[in-house]
């Protein structure tokens, strides 16, 4: 088993639903087991074109699944929930799972980074990351709350889980 973070996000309809409903998705895999998910965080988008405020969470999961396996995984919750394929990138969405972090396991391949190109420029991914785990460090040994003054967006926390 090992320890991954996926972001959560979702900008349309029941947006705390769509997240609470894909964390459950997660645990109901006999392949996932979630450990903590950080509060639910209103926040605003960053890049893509105007749109509504986000709800924003992170799970800290164990899993037996290798990375390509999770990201299917994440883009199969997504499908159940309503998310069209194709959709207009950084635009609005039903649900948004993206693989953060795979122990410190570095993957570069076309359909998926590891650790997530973008998530030491987003306050949305590290403020609840941050909150589940403190002291998570990159691949390189680099502390994530390094990053967190300098990143971009605005965070509000919701409301717990």
């Amino acid at each position: 088993m090992v320890t991954s973070y996926i972001a959560i996000g979702s900008n349309v309809g029941e947006r705390r639903s769509f997240c609470r409903d894909a964390v459950a998705m997660l645990s109901e895999s006999p392949d996932v087991n979630v450990l903590a998910t950080s509060s639910l965080y209103e926040t605003s988008p960053v890049g893509g074109p105007p749109q509504r405020s986000f709800v924003n969470a992170v799970a800290k999961i164990e899993t037996s699944l290798a990375p390509s396996d999770l990201l299917a995984l994440c883009k199969s919750i997504e499908l159940r929930l309503g998310r069209e394929p194709g959709e207009m990138r950084w635009g609005p969405r039903v649900i948004d799972l993206d693989v953060l972090l795979y122990d410190d396991v570095k993957v570069n391949d076309p359909d998926l980074e590891i650790p997530h190109p973008r998530m030491t420029r987003r306050s949305f991914v590290l403020v609840p990351l941050l909150e589940i785990d403190p002291e998570v460090a990159d691949p390189w040994g680099m502390p994530y709350k390094a990053f967190a003054d300098e990143a971009d967006g605005d965070v509000r926390l919701m409301e717990p889980f």
